[in-house]
């Protein structure tokens, strides 16, 4: 069975938006918390380290 894991700044209202990921076989796997059967995104290890990077660094447009 897949183990789900929330995201550290989840909160604590509903309207809260959050992530979980897990471990899929050779990849990371990342999900909406609201809709845990919708679709999940597959990332190679690295991929999923440069995403998290990036997020930090606030580099995407809002």
């Amino acid at each position: 069975m897949t183990e789900w894991r929330k995201s550290s700044y989840t909160g604590s209202g509903n309207d809260d938006v959050c992530v979980e990921i897990a471990r899929l076989g050779e990849s990371v796997g990342v999900r909406d918390s609201k809709d845990p059967r919708g679709p999940r995104l597959g990332l190679a290890p690295r991929a999923f380290l440069g995403l998290v990077t990036r997020i930090r660094r606030g580099d995407f447009d809002r």
